[in-house]
């Protein structure tokens, strides 16, 4: 069976999945909904509703601050839950919105909790899931606090390239980035200029490429140098074979 589903090919690169957890999988997230860019799913202070799943184009969690500035604390790329635990919450304390045009499935929570107690290679599969989570924000939080913008800049697009790669979205060390130098400074805590420069500077140094919305990683070990990015934290696997 093929992993054409980017959540059946995520968990199974985290845990071994059976052949009924995997139509399980398939049936919980048919029939996404089509959701446009720059659209919120759910913002701070709602009560949750059940649980956001990514299952194509790019989603964010982020913070608005009381003058208006966003801080994006997460991208959700396919395969991406917006928050397991989310039924935990009587209010959510960020919003979650799409970046790009997305396919997004809202999973019932007793769903989930269905899937967590039921079975045990999905659960160990998402709760992995989780775990990388938890360990990719505490890396962006060190760009944030310690690397200079370039550096920053590098590592995210480090992260993307394996991430999207793990998803099926990056070929050939390029992939689609529909960002916009805003997204990417908002993500980065850095200014658009900033963003701008250390842009340029990797394309000087020849380590990235782009036209339009699409990157190039021209120099994976270069820009891995660069930004001192060692994927252990992302723990992405082959795939687990079917039991």
């Amino acid at each position: 069976m093929t992993d054409d589903n980017p959540l059946v090919r995520k968990l199974a690169s985290f845990a071994p999945l059976t052949d009924d957890d995997r139509h399980l999988l398939e049936r919980v997230t048919a029939n996404p909904m089509a959701v446009p860019a720059r659209t919120d799913l759910i913002r701070e202070g709602d009560a949750p509703r059940g649980v956001y799943l990514v299952m194509d184009g790019l989603a964010c969690r982020y913070k608005l601050l009381p003058n208006g500035n966003r801080q994006v604390l997460a991208y959700l790329l396919p395969g991406d839950f917006c928050d397991i635990d989310v039924a935990l919450l009587d209010a959510m304390d960020h919003a979650i919105g799409t970046l790009a045009q997305s396919g997004i499935v809202l999973i019932p929570t007793g769903t989930v909790r269905d899937l967590l107690d039921h079975r045990p290679g999905i659960a160990r599969g998402l709760r992995l899931a989780a775990l990388v989570e938890a360990a990719t924000a505490r890396q962006w939080l060190a760009s944030v606090g310690r690397r200079s913008c370039e550096e920053r800049l590098a590592h995210l697009l480090c992260e993307l390239l394996v991430r999207l790669a793990a998803a099926g979205r990056a070929t050939d060390g390029g992939f689609e980035l529909p960002l916009t130098q805003v997204d990417l400074a908002d993500a980065t805590g850095m200014t658009t200029v900033h963003v701008n420069r250390s842009l340029r500077s990797l394309r000087k140094r020849k380590l990235i490429d782009g036209k339009g919305r699409r990157i190039e990683v021209l120099d994976v070990a270069g820009l891995r140098k660069l930004a001192a990015f060692d994927p252990g934290y992302l723990h992405r696997a082959v795939a687990h074979p079917t039991p």
